[in-house]
């Protein structure tokens, strides 16, 4: 019995161990990502600060359900949607004490005070109320529709500030802009003439002299509110300072005569081709706005002047490779478009800061306005003749800034060449830098007391991310969060508890809770990997930097192979997005890829990933490395990488394959044309064919638009070079993909029909978009990749 007992365990054993040891497979890696457990997700503090909500699906449900933890007790907990979502903490603006808070719930506004713990309904409607804020007074402003109202909350009377009327007034002329010279002789008649004042009364009690209103009322009761047209324009931007006397606003003038591109969807459930309304492409007419500001005392209304911003009518460098056209806007002397975000108002209302980008993508202004003429005073100035980017900093929003006290201004800038933290005093004009070095700040959040920053920094590693603070007057930098890796982080509303979303290189994020203090300890509170994904042993690649042919540091993962074939052959990884960063500490959002290169491994091939030029993560010159031309700086570094891994690896150079994904897909093309001595062969997935075919809020500011800088295009565009083609190409794209379009691949298609190429094969996933969806697509596409691979670099 003994020895029957002991031979089934020795089985088990066996099986146990033949389970762990169970090669991948490409039919594995990529099922639904289920199988390898989920990671929490969303997390979210109530207003207490006493519970954590985050999203997690520890028992492979069919979706994620909701938990909980305290700060007392950390284990987790499913909670009661319902219920439980209520407490949730909410985004509140609040007074200047902090004693009272507004928030837009449902289309309606409510007060919340926070030393009663009572809450106020103060709009009940069918229409949507938003936006609320306290003025200096005590009121509360919002906005109904387009226009502004104020909730007097000592009379509960409700008054409104604009009213803006879509259309033109009839046989109305445009208004010219009012100077102060006009407003200083509308106010000198006024103090002169009885008449004038006798006529402005008359003209604010409604009209004709001694008549009478509705139902027989006075014409004094008459309301009067001047009318704001918006011509054929679209409204927004719409903001009230906070002595309730100006309003700013914008007026947008749609662009014109462009075309949208069309997606069809043939696997439809009709059984009719259908078609996917799509984007437009880069160079179309862009919308092109106007700033007003509203001033109800003096109840009138002034453009805000672009003309009085710092090199408003510089031309970028560029167009010295085109001297016809520079010879014509030097001639034109004309400011260039730009987009406005704000005004930020200082608490006590004295002073609105404007952010400003350029619509050539190559100037951010942060300006001081006067809200009296609509001109403005310069704080700061960042200039890029490539173009204006980096962390906290944008040309589509805002980006990291706001108000330390009524003087101090914060922002962040790229300035020195990587993104840091500055403070300007709008009064003195002083700026004070607050963090320096070779690192980017990536986040910054400004304590409630105000005294302090909070930022997410990779200062230690450019692939390692944590928690500081500084003070708002500078000085130390305080390291409060240490775990080698990506540190996701969510504080609580009390500032006291840090909610981490970890992760490492081969582990998967996971919830920590920690002490919201530096040396102090994360304590780890889920586990989400199933058994399945945990018996498999998954590499740490090798963290390593390489100089390129320029000098600059590049970095990469090596994925070593225990036993390499033979033939010793290497596969060069291109992540996607072109400003992304994959080699870093943490688990990858290319997870499947990362899997995949474990399968490349195991089958004797050595993997690198790099993070190119044109990467985020490393300052100013790496990503602004390929302005003018893609497939430059950023493919030789694939080269670069190449050598690294001959000269550090023994991988044989005869024998290399690349492949990636969306601007991966776009370097592989580049890669088999322009490298072909390097690249054996290459798999090209949802690729950009074609520059002058993607969309205008990404490629405009790395190319130019194509009509004004078409050398750009012509050198930075695969389809050009299409005739150079040696190795052995594999092509896949989804057929509705509305982010980089089918009609790419189809172009570049018929060009290798046209030449005569013959070494190309082109995999199309009819239901898929950018990103794929079905298991099945997954599947058939990398096994198609480890096809390729198996057939040309091992032979």
């Amino acid at each position: 019995m003994k020895k029957y007992l002991l031979f089934l365990l020795l089985c088990t054993g066996e099986y146990t161990f033949a389970q762990q040891i169970a090669p991948l497979t490409v039919e594995k890696i990529m099922r639904d990502p289920k199988w390898m457990g989920t990671s929490p997700t969303n997390f979210r503090w109530t207003g207490d600060s006493k519970t954590l909500y985050f999203n997690w699906n520890p028992d492979n449900r069919a979706k994620e359900e909701l938990f909980k933890i305290s700060n007392s007790s950390t284990k987790p907990v499913k909670a009661a949607e319902k219920e439980d979502e209520k407490l949730l903490g909410l985004n509140y603006i609040y007074n200047k004490d902090k004693s009272l808070g507004l928030v837009e719930k449902s289309g309606d506004i409510y007060l919340q005070n926070f030393k009663t713990k009572k809450e106020t309904r103060l709009t009940n409607t069918m229409d949507r109320e938003s936006n609320p804020v306290f003025l200096t007074n005590g009121d509360v402003a919002y906005q109904l529709g387009d226009n502004i109202f104020q909730l007097n909350m000592k009379t509960a009377e409700t008054k409104q500030i604009t009213n803006f009327v879509k259309g033109k007034a009839a046989g109305r002329t445009p208004a010219k802009p009012t100077t102060e010279q006009d407003s200083w002789l509308k106010a000198q008649q006024t103090e002169l003439f009885d008449i004038i004042k006798k006529r402005n009364a008359e003209t604010r009690n409604g009209g004709a002299r001694g008549g009478r209103g509705r139902f027989g009322s006075s014409s004094s009761e008459t309301k009067s509110l001047k009318s704001l047209y918006t011509d054929d324009k679209f409204l927004n931007g719409v903001v009230i300072s906070p002595d309730g006397r100006f309003v700013t606003y914008k007026l947008t003038a749609p662009a014109q005569n462009n075309r949208s591109t069309i997606v069809p969807n043939y696997v439809t459930a009709s059984g009719y081709t259908e078609d996917i309304p799509g984007r437009t492409k880069v160079g179309e007419n862009e919308n092109i706005s106007q700033g007003f500001i509203f001033d109800t005392q003096r109840d009138t209304v002034y453009a805000i002047q672009t003309a009085t911003i710092s090199g408003i009518k510089d031309i970028p460098d560029f167009y010295k490779d085109y001297p016809k056209q520079l010879d014509s806007l030097k001639k034109k002397n004309a400011d260039r478009p730009v987009n406005f975000f704000g005004p930020i108002w200082n608490e006590s209302g004295s002073t609105g800061i404007m952010v400003a980008t350029s619509a050539d993508n190559k100037d951010r202004w942060i300006l001081k306005l006067d809200e009296l003429t609509g001109k403005f005073d310069l704080i700061d100035r960042q200039h890029d003749e490539a173009w204006i980017g980096g962390p906290g900093i944008s040309g589509f929003y805002q980006g990291s800034t706001g108000w330390i006290d009524n003087n101090r201004f914060y922002y962040q800038s790229e300035a020195t060449g990587y993104s840091h933290l500055y403070v300007a005093n709008v009064s003195t004009g002083n700026k004070k830098q607050l963090t320096s070095g070779k690192w980017e700040v990536q986040s910054v959040q400004l304590s409630k007391d105000n005294s302090t920053f909070y930022l997410k920094a990779n200062k230690e590693h450019p692939g390692i991310t944590n928690l500081f603070k500084i003070s708002v007057n500078g000085g130390e930098l305080v390291q409060i969060t240490t775990m080698k890796g990506l540190n996701d982080l969510t504080l609580s509303p009390d500032e006291k508890y840090v909610a981490i979303n970890y992760s490492y290189l081969n582990k998967p994020g996971e919830l920590y809770l920690q002490p919201n203090k530096a040396g102090a300890k994360a304590i780890k509170i889920t586990e989400s990997t199933t058994a399945e994904f945990n018996s498999y042993k998954w590499r740490e690649p090798d963290m390593v930097s390489f100089k390129n042919r320029y000098g600059a540091d590049v970095y990469a993962r090596v994925y070593k192979s225990d036993k390499p074939h033979p033939n010793h052959p290497a596969v060069v990884f291109v992540h996607g997005a072109g400003y992304l960063q994959n080699v870093h500490f943490g688990w990858s959002t290319y997870f499947r890829e990362f899997m995949f290169n474990n399968l490349l491994a195991d089958n004797g091939y050595t993997v690198i990933d790099i993070d190119y030029t044109a990467s985020s993560g490393y300052g100013r010159d790496h990503r602004t490395g390929i302005y003018r031309h893609m497939g430059g700086k950023d493919l030789t570094d694939q080269v670069d990488g190449v050598k690294f891994l001959v000269d550090k690896y023994g991988v044989n150079p005869k024998h290399v394959g690349l492949y990636g994904g969306s601007y991966g897909g776009f370097i592989t093309l580049m890669a088999m044309f322009n490298e072909s001595d390097v690249f054996a062969s290459g798999a090209a997935l949802r690729s950009v064919t074609d520059w002058a075919h993607y969309n205008h809020g990404y490629t405009s500011n790395i190319l130019n638009d194509p009509f004004n800088d078409p050398i750009a295009y012509k050198k930075s565009s695969p389809i050009y070079f299409a005739d150079k083609l040696k190795g052995n190409l594999l092509m896949a794209h989804g057929m509705v993909d509305v982010n980089v379009h089918f009609q790419d691949i189809v172009r570049i298609t018929q060009r290798f029909i046209e030449l005569g190429k013959n070494n190309w094969e082109l995999a199309v996933y009819p239901v898929e978009d950018h990103g794929f969806i079905e298991p099945s697509s997954w599947t058939d596409e990398y096994k198609r990749i480890f096809k390729l691979y198996e057939n040309t670099l091992k032979k």
